[in-house]
């Protein structure tokens, strides 16, 4: 299992919530091919195909996690995982 299939597994399986890095959360949204702007500290992605849009701020290293919960619904509502 790859570095990225392990991340995808983290996130889905929400038991790290509270311990998921920034920078990983990230990358799991660039790899799914979320368009990025960075305004501040707010990292805004959006997809076509995808109404909704997420905004993430770092806390630390780490994501937020209301926000990795944000990212998981949307994952599993539009079936983006790979």
């Amino acid at each position: 299992m790859g570095n990225l299939d392990k991340l995808f597994a983290a996130l889905l399986s929400g038991t790290s919530d509270n311990n998921f890095s920034f920078s990983d959360l990230r990358h799991l949204l660039t790899v799914l091919e979320f368009d990025e702007r960075v305004k501040g500290d707010h990292f805004i992605f959006s997809k076509n195909g995808v109404s909704e849009i997420i905004n993430l701020q770092p806390l630390g290293n780490k994501a937020k996690a209301y926000q990795v919960k944000q990212v998981r619904n949307l994952i599993v509502k539009y079936k983006l995982a790979r």
